[in-house]
């Protein structure tokens, strides 16, 4: 009877400590996001753009991807607003215009980043290649 008491205990206690070595072996999920915004403007050139939901621990917030790294904002201020519009305006429309043409100079500089590849120009407007 005596033995079979401490066989279950031994038991109990290689099973917890197994539970605990998987548990504490598992892979860490990070989670990067802004837990805070800036209300300061800044003068950094912007070369992405993207929304970030709240969802605690993260806030609601716009994220400008500079070359310096992503600065989260709050998306409540006018500035805000308006570098998200210099964005599409400067950066996604003249993308999404070169994808309907397929023609571009080979020689243009790009001043924004363009996941598709196409290169945007400086001016805003694509030129097509002759």
């Amino acid at each position: 009877m005596e033995t079979q008491r401490i066989l279950m205990r031994s038991l109990a206690v290689m099973f917890i400590a197994s539970v605990i070595w998987t548990i504490t072996d598992a892979p860490q999920r990070v989670f990067t996001c802004c837990t805070a915004v800036s209300t300061v403007e800044f003068t950094d050139p912007v070369i992405g753009v993207r929304l970030q939901k709240q969802s605690l621990p993260c806030v609601k917030a716009v994220l400008f991807e500079t070359k310096r790294g992503e600065l989260c904002c709050d998306p409540r201020q006018s500035w805000v607003k308006e570098k998200c519009m210099q964005f599409i305006v400067l950066c996604v429309v003249p993308v999404l215009v070169s994808m309907d043409s397929r023609h571009l100079a080979g020689d243009q500089q790009t001043s924004c980043h363009d996941p598709t590849g196409y290169p945007v120009p400086k001016s805003g407007v694509p030129s097509s290649a002759s």
